[in-house]
């Protein structure tokens, strides 16, 4: 009797022995095993999957298996608890081990939308609705009323969005796409504020973001802006009207058809700045970083105004009578008669 349990446990022995050797074989296998050319080249993982669904998932597709080796890995290796949300790049070659430590390392799939400077609320609307990237869940009644949706206490949305390209993982939504970029314009506006130079005629950092977005408008050559943004600082001091096509064409709307007429210079509204003294009651557009500083920072000039020159600069003048020598020049080919300014 004795002598059959000594068998019974020699041979168990070696069964599990024998077990473990095996175990520990494909065990190595698993470990120099590397993704094949065939799997997927992008994995998710969804907000609170456990390492067991995870694993489940890479085996299914193809990527590496079997799933409860790799489960095993994270285990032993303490990761099982570390692993992030979303959408990962998968590389061929990648080890077993690669993979897990990319899905701690929470380097996620980064995709990227941009907002253009000198937009119109209307055009960055249009531009975030056709933008696949974003998950779409705003309403046009949402749109109308965006500044209460992100929560700002601010009425109009008109250049309240920081012109800049932003990244940003999968499954970013619209809202939170505009949150992000309105706060990214609170902060940069404010800190420049801060540091604004002295003697401005401007008195709230909206009133710098609604002269900027003029100024963008305005501004042919980046390094101009400062210039411009003088000019009209200038104006503002002496209660002297802005007198800005932009302006004018913003407070058409959609009667704009591509060229300004004098009726339309005539036309009274609040945006017309030939007709009504000082800003405009809101941005006209959305003012890029460059604007909103050349408004906190003018150049040193006593210019009241300034022409295009044909070439995308301008030419300032400090008096009318040598503005209107350069309109005569730049705009009308030399023909003092065909000149309409002083009627």
């Amino acid at each position: 009797m004795k002598a059959a349990f000594k068998w019974l446990f020699i041979i168990l022995l070696f069964s599990a022995l024998a077990a473990g050797g095996y175990g520990y074989l494909q065990y190595e296998q698993f470990i120099k095993q590397t993704v094949p050319e065939t799997a997927p080249k992008r994995f998710e993982i969804a907000k609170g999957s456990s390492i067991r669904q995870v694993a489940r998932d890479l085996e299914q597709q193809g990527i590496v298996k079997p799933a409860w080796q790799f489960q095993l890995l994270a285990k032993i290796t303490k990761q099982d608890t570390k692993i992030k949300a979303g959408e990962f790049a998968i590389k061929p070659g990648m080890s077993a081990q690669d993979v897990l430590d990319h899905f701690v390392s929470g380097k996620t799939i980064s995709y990227s939308s941009r907002i253009i400077e000198g937009f119109v609320y209307k055009d960055l609307v249009a531009s975030v609705k056709a933008d696949e990237n974003l998950v779409q869940t705003l309403t046009d009644d949402d749109y109308a009323n965006i500044m209460q949706r992100i929560g700002s206490e601010e009425k109009s949305p008109e250049g309240w969005f920081f012109p800049d390209t932003y990244n940003y993982p999968r499954g970013t939504t619209d809202l939170e796409f505009l949150k992000r970029s309105h706060q990214a314009m609170k902060s940069f506006l404010n800190k420049e504020w801060e540091q604004r130079e002295a003697g401005i005629p401007l008195k709230t950092p909206y009133q710098a973001l609604i002269l900027a977005s003029i100024v963008e408008k305005e501004t042919g050559v980046p390094e101009e802006r400062p210039l411009i943004a003088a000019v009209f600082q200038n104006r503002l001091k002496i209660g002297m009207m802005l007198q800005t096509d932009p302006s004018v064409i913003y407070g058409m709307g959609e009667r704009f058809e591509g060229n300004i007429r004098k009726s339309d210079l005539r036309r009274d509204t609040p945006y017309n700045t030939y007709t009504r003294k000082g800003l405009t009651p809101t941005p006209i557009a959305t003012p890029s970083a460059e604007a909103i500083r050349a408004v906190l920072h003018p150049e040193a000039t006593k210019a009241l105004y300034f022409v295009a020159r044909g070439d995308g600069t301008s030419h300032f003048s400090n008096s009318y009578k040598e503005h209107r020598r350069a309109v005569v020049k730049y705009q009308l080919n030399g023909n003092a008669k065909a000149y309409q300014g002083d009627k």
